[in-house]
């Protein structure tokens, strides 16, 4: 039995559309979707009808494509209601979503708890000489904006950043609660590292990838995997021993290369040997 993940299907592209209905079905396997599946709720069935029909279990968590709301909605889903009506449709399908209890692991190996989270970013992926009220200034210095200035609205909450820590201290509540002796498999869509947001082309759009307030969850809350999409930027690397996954499909000129959906797929459990030097 194992445990795969990926993320960033962006299901609007038609290349990513066909890559996942060629997907094989692996009936006894588990599948970690890490968001960014599309920008409407046609996507997220698509994604849903398809692989909960292929996999023994689906995990899924929201990234900011899935939050957007787009223009021709009608009548517009934002914010939180959004987020909870795909919470919904989840659960139609069987699919385990961050509104879930945190399932153990039902393969071999120790005693592990998989934990599918939501936490959003708040502008503190930056340099720490750059203010965080200047944060979106410094990206702009760079011509850089992400859509989700326009399109991700934080209802009811005042801002995203607001949104972002409501769910971290959320989420920290929960993993606190733990059994001391169970190790974790996290899941978020963005990073939980600022080390790890590696954009050499456009190095100011970290403010749009994570919060500082997870830098050290990884041995906090006894990780052996922390799986994360979002950068389209796949990945192994090492921090404290533990492995960090970044699992994203990206758009079809990102992946083709990599030779398609099947071999994008990455293998979390058992997954490698910890044989890795640390970072």
């Amino acid at each position: 039995m194992k445990l795969y993940a990926i993320s960033d299907l962006h299901l609007r592209h038609k290349e990513n559309h066909e890559a996942l209905a060629a997907l094989a079905p692996r009936p006894d396997d588990w599948l970690i979707v890490g968001g960014d599946v599309g920008e409407t709720l046609a996507d997220m069935e698509l994604m849903l009808r398809t692989l909960t029909a292929r996999f023994r279990q689906v995990v899924w968590v929201p990234g900011n494509h899935e939050l957007w709301t787009m223009p021709s909605e009608q009548p517009p889903l934002k914010g939180e209601a959004r987020y909870l009506r795909m919470v919904d449709l989840c659960h139609r399908y069987g699919a385990l979503t961050p509104e879930d209890p945190y399932p153990r692991w039902p393969g071999e190996g120790p005693h592990r708890v998989v934990v599918p989270m939501f936490l959003g970013y708040d502008y503190t992926f930056r340099p720490d000489t750059v203010p965080v009220d200047k944060a979106l200034e410094w990206a702009w210095e760079d011509d850089l904006m992400c859509t989700d200035e326009v399109l991700l609205h934080p209802e009811p909450y005042p801002t995203r950043q607001a949104w972002c820590h409501a769910r971290v201290e959320r989420t920290r509540a929960r993993l606190e609660r733990l059994p001391p002796g169970c190790s974790t498999i996290l899941i978020n869509h963005y990073p939980l590292r600022y080390e790890h947001v590696r954009l050499p082309r456009i190095p100011r759009f970290s403010i749009w990838c994570g919060t500082r307030l997870t830098e050290d969850w990884h041995t906090r809350y006894r990780a052996e995997v922390v799986v994360t999409g979002h950068l389209h930027m796949p990945s192994t690397l090492w921090r404290d021993g533990v492995r960090f996954e970044e699992v994203s499909l990206g758009y079809p000129m990102q992946w083709r290369h990599r030779g398609g959906l099947e071999r994008c797929l990455r293998e979390v459990l058992p997954g490698p040997e910890k044989s890795a030097p640390p970072l």
